[in-house]
């Protein structure tokens, strides 16, 4: 079973920087698509980001796009989201996971246990 462990999370404020990793314990990292997600206080959980298995592709919701940059690094099995330009609407439970398909989770998907992001005005 795959583990993923978020971390870099925390308080900024609005116009700051952030970034996010996302580790797994998985051998077989570097062979599925991985995302991010994040879900606002009293919200639905959204989908944030993708990046294809071997890092060449990645795909942003629209809100996101051009603020944030999805990567991964499959020789340590870790996935990365940058965050800039941050805006209080960024704010929320961010989580990572595993076999994203067309900006939503699949059956397989394995999820994090979420970090928290504040962005404060």
């Amino acid at each position: 079973q795959v583990q993923l462990v978020e971390s870099g999370g925390g308080l900024v404020q609005a116009g700051g920087s952030l970034r996010l990793s996302c580790v797994a314990n998985a051998r077989s990292f570097g062979t599925f698509n991985m995302g991010w997600f994040r879900q606002a206080p009293g919200k639905e959980r959204e989908f944030v980001a993708t990046v294809n298995w071997s890092g060449t592709d990645a795909d942003y919701a629209d809100s996101v796009k051009g603020r944030f940059t999805c990567s991964r690094d499959n020789g340590k099995n870790t996935m990365y989201l940058e965050m800039t330009s941050l805006t209080r609407e960024d704010t929320g439970v961010y989580y990572c996971a595993t076999g994203v398909q067309q900006r939503r989770p699949s059956l397989d998907t394995v999820w994090g246990q979420g970090t928290q992001v504040i962005v404060s005005s």
